[in-house]
């Protein structure tokens, strides 16, 4: 703004801060003002205002950020009027009459200038140095908070997004829709090639979890996600493929695509178990993939621990034989819910009730939710709570059709009491993203010993109930609790010792057969580590170094011999790590045990066990996450996403879980690196 009638104001004092290397200090009559050589804002100049007010404004001007600081004091000096000497600035002194400088060059102004800053009175930092505007790098900044937080790409094309970063910053141009894409695909080729260098370099094993997905439009998904545990014994999942399905898709596609995704990969030869969705579906699809693997190099354990299956999956198949055969009463309470609350009358004539016989709970009466089967829980387990108002309801309420009858209602009670149990239990397993696979054999054990008890209830619909849900719960301890028993022996709060217990349990007379049978179990998969623990490294070497076809078959045809020579040559040694292991006391449990940091701790002393449970304590015992876990649904694809490409589609969800995943300070990059702003307002 022009300033009219004004001369530059005499100082009685030199103007030390450098503020003042941004502002002309003027005078009108008896005021000082100063003005901004920038934006020529006026603002109050006088010694009696300090500079705080100075440095807000130079925070908010647009302007200024564009300005070269010799640009200023170009300015300055050309007005040729009272003004602050280069001398005082402490830069290089200017012949006008010449026009050149006589020394070399000006030295660093932002770093001058924060030095001055700090010597000032007030404990404010601050950066009023010029920052370089990147346009490169904001716009991967603003593709990188796309597919971290799941924006739609057509985001930036939204007009209140315009605005708001044009006010921001107005040198920033906003791309397309279709820029956007290309941004977030090379942030995925980078996060994919430091994934991909994080797996071939790990000396362990990789546990892939298969996970099947939906959309409102019927189309398929299929989620491939690696669990491993690192050098520094960290637990990882990351997200390797999301691919799209034809709606036809049969068990060899799938097998197919996992397959070709281990290829591409190239981690085949580094797998130790994959855990599937369903516990029945996928028979056909799991031989093929281990008939594949098979072929390059035999499975651990004859391929006993590679199919694992999803707990989560087990629990909801469990809930939905319940609530199948409870289809009636259920219904009955869902409807006497709805007809207290069909009127004020009825709801106020309930609550008298149920005040008359002394129920003070603080539940109320809900509706469950269709699509999500804990409400179900939820609504049943109030409902018992107000039987005796409901019978009061019942004598007192012609209009009230669908009571339960007493025998309704002791069932409306056992099948709460097995829902409670499954709640409970799904809750353990979903409540912790990161929990190692010894924590859930005492879970599974407990869920084993109460299906027993329930099959033993006189009550004819009860045990039918009760035996339906442990004939699918058999069908998984079939498959995984040998996986599950020797990632508790490896824990060593409980070793063989929690299996014993355990096991007497659930089959009593016949225990010592089955803890047998864990106990040669866990020694000959140690015997496989112990013969093959440098087999790890050699896995992990190119594909073109790796040995001819022929030299496998011929290790393969003297695996027996590997394993006769070591047995023998036990007894003539010192024990295995294994035997000390399991001869030594159990630690004390306590609520801050870490079981990786007690690996990481005691790996010198047990070298080839610590292999070992580093690969199956990484085993994923559970794929859903807690928003899915209750569903009575899979896991579904929003709207969005499933109009994209199936290769953008694959790179936005795998990128959103790669940068999830990274420590904050890493995963959030800016273009300049300024010092933080923190200023207090000034009133003017």
């Amino acid at each position: 703004m022009e300033i009219s009638n004004e001369i530059p104001a005499k100082k009685s004092k030199r103007l030390t801060s450098v503020v003042w290397n941004h502002f002309e200090r003027v005078k009108k009559a008896d005021l000082q003002y100063a003005v901004c050589l920038h934006c020529k804002k006026k603002l109050s100049g006088s010694s009696n205002s300090g500079t705080t007010h100075l440095r807000n404004h130079l925070v908010r001007c647009l302007k200024r950020s564009n300005y070269d600081v010799s640009q200023i004091l170009s300015a300055k000096r050309k007005r040729k009027d009272n003004t602050i000497g280069p001398s005082n600035l402490g830069v290089p002194t200017i012949d006008y009459e010449e026009g050149k400088i006589k020394d070399e060059i000006f030295s660093p102004v932002p770093l001058r200038i924060e030095q001055e800053l700090r010597k000032e009175e007030t404990n404010q930092t601050i950066n009023i140095g010029s920052v370089k505007f990147d346009q490169e790098h904001s716009r991967l900044d603003l593709a990188r908070m796309i597919m971290l937080h799941g924006y739609p790409l057509a985001m930036v094309d939204h007009v209140g997004f315009k605005v708001f970063v044009k006010n921001l910053q107005p040198m920033f141009e906003i791309n397309n829709n279709g820029a956007i894409e290309l941004d977030c695909m090379a942030i995925y080729g980078k996060e994919k090639q430091k994934v991909y260098e994080a797996i071939h370099h790990l000396h362990g094993r990789i546990n892939l979890a298969v996970d099947m997905w939906g959309s409102p439009e019927s189309s398929g998904y299929i989620c491939l996600t690696a669990n491993y545990i690192d050098a520094n014994w960290t637990l990882h999942k990351k997200m390797l493929n999301f691919i799209s399905l034809e709606p036809s898709h049969t068990d060899d596609i799938l097998s197919e695509v996992i397959i070709k995704s281990l290829t591409d990969w190239d981690i085949d030869r580094k797998l130790f178990s994959m855990t599937f969705d369903d516990c029945s579906d996928y028979e056909i699809m799991v031989f093929r993939i281990k008939d594949w693997l098979s072929q390059n190099k035999p499975l651990l354990k004859n391929g006993e621990l590679f199919d694992m299956r999803c707990v989560t999956h087990l629990l909801k198949s469990i809930v939905q034989e319940v609530t199948e055969a409870c289809q009636n009463v259920i219904h009955k309470i869902r409807e006497s819910i709805g007809h207290i609350k069909s009127t004020q009358a009825i709801l106020g004539k309930f609550n008298e009730f149920a005040h008359q016989i002394g129920i003070n709970s603080e539940r109320r009466l809900v509706i469950d939710c269709p699509v999500q089967w804990n409400s179900m829980y939820l609504m049943l387990e109030a409902a018992i709570e107000y039987r005796g108002a409901f019978s009061l309801l019942q004598e007192h309420d012609a209009s009230y059709s669908m009571f339960l009858s007493d025998t309704e209602w002791e069932w409306a009670t056992s099948i709460t009491g097995y829902m409670k149990f499954l709640f409970e239990f799904t809750s353990v397993f979903v409540g912790n993203k990161y929990t190692t696979a010894n924590m859930f054999f005492p879970e599974i054990c407990d869920m084993h010993i109460q299906f027993i008890d329930w099959c033993k209830s006189p009550d004819e619909f009860l045990s039918s109930v009760a035996l339906k849900m442990k004939n699918k719960f058999d069908v998984y301890w079939s498959k995984c609790n040998l996986s599950l028993a020797i990632a508790a022996i490896l824990d060593p709060r409980f070793k063989m010792k929690l299996v014993e217990y355990y096991y007497r349990q659930i089959y009593g007379t016949d225990a010592p057969v089955h803890i047998k049978e864990i106990s040669d179990g866990i020694r000959e998969l140690f015997i496989e580590y112990s013969m093959g623990s440098t087999s790890l490294d050699q896995d992990s070497a190119p594909s073109g170094s790796s040995l001819p076809s022929s030299s496998n078959v011929t290790r393969d045809k003297l695996k027996g011999f590997d394993k006769f020579l070591y047995e023998t040559s036990q007894s003539q040694s010192m024990a295995s790590d294994l035997d000390k292991y399991l001869e030594e006391p159990v630690f004390p449990r306590n609520y801050d045990f870490s079981i990786l940091n007690w690996w990481k701790v005691h790996t010198p002393r047990y070298p080839i066990l610590s292999m070992m449970a580093r690969d199956i304590l990484g085993i994923p015992v559970s794929t859903l996450e807690s928003e899915v876990a209750f569903r009575n649904s899979g896991r579904v694809l929003d709207n969005y996403r499933t109009l994209l490409s199936p290769d953008t589609r694959e790179a936005l969800m795998c990128g959103q879980d790669w940068l999830k995943t990274e420590p904050e300070a890493s995963s959030l990059t800016f273009s300049s690196s300024p010092l933080p702003l923190n200023v207090e307002p000034v009133n003017l």
